[in-house]
């Protein structure tokens, strides 16, 4: 199991995509279909176990310092992060995403997810979840000796427990694929749209534009045109790997914006690491998210993971609510940020991470998580809350997002623009994106003040 010099296991999730035009889009073959070549989409989510049997909700590793100058990293719960992006007085409103749903989409079984659950509310003081699974095409038996498995089943528990801390309220449907092949996963998502199974589609993962076969691409822009005439939100990752991705074959690194965050249908969620108040959680500032030893160190060179994904789509063109805000013609990824970072990573109950560790699955340990991979279930649980605000789907939100950061009084009041940091990676000769003012392709533009976002996205 590979680790990073923060000895910590990341939030990371990769899902294949392919060649597109943001116009003439050709018709797509549907998933399985012949010559549609598999693609297997991995995981390796990256994790630290924190604390077992706490005695409170309260972790040593909250008061470590944002700097890593103890060596260790800062964690956060789910009141600090609440806090920190002002979701606190939503909740304190009632405003909690209830009667909306988020549909959250993976790949094979979770067994645990409802231990993760009832732990994770019991130490947070969270409602109790209303949750389901759904397997259109059926799962495997879980197996705990297969790492893919294993991986998924981790992003998994990160993806449904904190949705939940952010939209304590809101229903979430977990739909899973049979398998983590591309084909398996559109089918997956393809289905929770067919079926109108919620509001809102979180998806924790990402690849290279180039790395799946055009049919497949084509199919999953249709889906996502589908999803905006039926008012979806949709949110995606945009990669941990900074202005690169993952090699589509074998090891190492390609200069590329992440799939299917740069469909302009999609919301691209990137990555920052927060400073937030010890205690409270109240917000102290944001850089972009790249790790204190930089994005893609030569010691987990071939893992990619370090620093918020961002760049520019050779498959869709600038859409036109980037007009003006973006520059260049083509699309840039991301749209949005969220914290993301190991150091400053978010507490989860893992069960399936305690069985790696030689625990039972009921155990009360906890680990941290980091990655654009936690950010992305989080911003759909805001846009829940604004579902619910508004009394109907928001949908498509990226016109409503840019045309607020193009009013600075509007963009400071619902965005936490972030304007230090990058995301240059060492296996493309320190190549990458620099933050700054307004939007950029490390950050987007910016983090939520959610009380202030969630009633001009409702209005």
């Amino acid at each position: 199991m590979k680790k990073t010099p923060l000895s910590v296991r990341l939030g990371v999730a990769c899902l294949a995509a392919a060649a597109i035009g943001a116009s003439g889009v050709g018709a797509a073959s549907p998933a399985g279909a012949a010559g549609v070549k598999p693609h297997r989409i991995t995981v390796d989510p990256l994790i630290h176990k924190v604390n077992i049997n706490p005695n409170k909700a309260t972790f040593t590793c909250q008061s470590n310092p944002i700097d890593f100058s103890n060596g260790s990293p800062r964690c956060y719960q789910p009141s600090q992060i609440q806090k920190a992006y002002n979701v606190t007085p939503l909740l304190r409103d009632g405003k909690d995403g209830r009667g909306r749903t988020i549909v959250i989409v993976d790949a094979y079984d979770q067994p645990y997810i409802r231990t993760d659950l009832n732990i994770f509310n019991r130490t947070f003081d969270l409602k109790k979840a209303n949750f389901r699974k759904v397997a259109p095409q059926g799962v495997p038996a879980f197996d705990i000796t297969d790492p893919n498995q294993v991986g998924w089943a981790e992003e998994t528990t990160l993806d449904v427990l904190w949705a939940h801390a952010i939209a304590p309220g809101a229903k979430i449907v977990l739909v899973q694929a049979k398998s983590n092949e591309d084909a398996d996963i559109l089918a997956a998502t393809q289905f929770a749209i067919n079926h109108h199974l919620g509001d809102v589609l979180s998806q924790s993962f990402g690849e290279a534009e180039q790395c799946v076969d055009p049919a497949i691409a084509r199919a999953q822009h249709q889906m996502f045109v589908k999803a905006k005439n039926q008012h979806w939100t949709v949110f995606a990752s945009s990669g941990d790997s900074g202005a690169a991705q993952p090699a589509c074959v074998g090891a190492g690194a390609v200069l590329a914006a992440s799939s299917p965050a740069s469909d302009p249908f999609v919301t691209g969620v990137g990555g920052t690491t927060l400073n937030a108040d010890a205690v409270t959680g109240a917000y102290q500032g944001e850089t972009a998210w790249t790790e204190v030893f930089g994005c893609n160190p030569p010691a987990v060179a071939t893992s990619d993971v370090n620093c918020s994904g961002g760049g520019f789509s050779t498959l869709f063109t600038k859409p036109g609510f980037q007009d003006g805000l973006v520059p260049g013609s083509a699309r840039g990824v991301p749209d949005v940020a969220y914290n993301a970072g190991v150091n400053g990573g978010v507490l989860t109950h893992c069960a399936v991470c305690n069985l790696t560790v030689g625990l039972a699955p009921n155990d009360p340990a906890f680990f941290l998580f980091g990655g654009t991979s936690a950010g992305t279930p989080q911003w759909s649980a805001i846009a829940a809350i604004a579902d619910q605000v508004a009394h109907h789907r928001i949908g498509d939100i990226n016109p409503a997002l840019y045309r607020l950061a193009r009013k600075p009084s509007s963009y400071a009041a619902t965005f936490h623009d972030v304007t230090t940091g990058n995301n240059d990676v060492a296996e493309l000769g320190g190549f990458g994106y620099s933050a700054g003012p307004g939007w950029d392709a490390v950050t987007g533009l910016g983090t939520p003040n959610a009380a202030h976002l969630v009633r001009r996205l409702a209005d």
